[in-house]
């Protein structure tokens, strides 16, 4: 049996989406509320924005891999490739090469990567989990040779004075996710791209028998998933003002958590641009709040482990009753 994507079902998947979206903003505002009356620290200006710094890298690292998931994939070295494109771009910027050629070659680099996973995927057989794992171990031992196991410290302040300023009363880094968010929300959800790629996560099959080219929507989905991860690599660069080939370690995980937080699905073909932005600013929150309040941060990570057990369950609860 085949799972076609009609207009209809497609409409239905958005309404589900929108009321999914706002029960997701209920809790973030309910966390909100409860951290600010809970401690006064919360509310102040200064945090909030480290808040919004905070929850901008791994939202956009989210929605790059909210494109790999719908697929019914997964990408496991995202971290790693923020980890090296930090060394990429600094490394570039201290050679004296102009900003924007760093940032371009690096963007190219973190593309080259996710169109060598899906290579792997398509082309030679191996299973996402296995071929992305095996770039995470390489890219760290790659990026720590490459530096000598040091860090890169830059020194160019044109680069690292962006992030550390803000438009609007926002912060640089979170105009980022939006800038980065809208063409993907348009890419996902207003054209035929997106649809297609709901239709590989849904069956395979039958998207190829349907004039879906299942191997360009491979290559597409992660090279926009490391791409994306890329990009994340040069805005903490310029945050931190070092390129380091250990940062960005569990970024991976706290992408995916934020991901099915969002309400994509594991299984494939269910998933949007602005649930896993919400999720990652959910998880933001409960770590901010956590600092704040002195809780173990073991406890952040129980907390955010007990969240993907109940949403992956409803989930499952959810295909059943198709």
């Amino acid at each position: 049996m085949t799972t076609e994507v009609t207009p209809t079902t497609t409409k239905a998947r958005r309404d589900l989406g929108f009321l999914f979206a706002l029960t997701l903003v209920g809790l973030l505002l309910l966390l909100c509320i409860v951290l600010s009356i809970a401690t006064p620290n919360f509310a102040t200006p200064n945090n909030i924005s480290n808040l919004l710094r905070q929850g901008s890298m791994i939202a956009i690292l989210a929605i790059g891999q909210t494109f790999v998931i719908i697929t019914a994939g997964i990408d496991l070295s995202v971290g790693a490739i923020v980890g090296f494109s930090t060394v990429v771009v600094a490394g570039l910027i201290q050679s004296g090469v102009p900003i924007w050629l760093a940032i371009v070659i690096t963007l190219v680099m973190g593309l080259a990567i996710g169109f060598f996973h899906a290579f792997g995927i398509v082309k030679m057989g191996l299973p996402p989990f296995i071929i992305t794992l095996a770039t995470l171990t390489s890219l760290r031992g790659i990026g720590l040779l490459m530096t000598n196991g040091s860090t890169i410290n830059i020194t160019n302040e044109a680069f690292t004075q962006f992030s550390r300023e803000s438009f609007l009363g926002i912060p640089n880094l979170f105009w980022m996710v939006v800038i980065v968010a809208i063409p993907a929300y348009v890419f996902l959800h207003l054209s035929k791209w997106g649809r297609y790629l709901y239709a590989v996560g849904s069956n395979p099959e039958s998207a190829r028998l349907s004039g879906v080219s299942v191997p360009r929507m491979i290559f597409i989905a992660y090279g926009l998933s490391a791409m994306f991860a890329a990009f994340v690599g040069i805005m903490l660069a310029a945050r931190l003002g070092v390129g380091n080939a250990t940062q960005g370690e569990g970024w991976e995980l706290q992408a995916i958590a934020s991901t099915v937080i969002g309400g994509t699905s594991l299984f494939g073909a269910v998933g949007s641009v602005h649930g896993p932005l919400i999720g990652a600013f959910i998880l933001a929150t409960i770590s901010n709040g956590a600092n704040l309040l002195n809780v173990n941060s073991f406890w952040q990570r129980i907390i955010t482990g007990f969240l993907i057990i109940v949403i992956v369950f409803f989930d499952q609860l959810r295909r059943r009753g198709r």
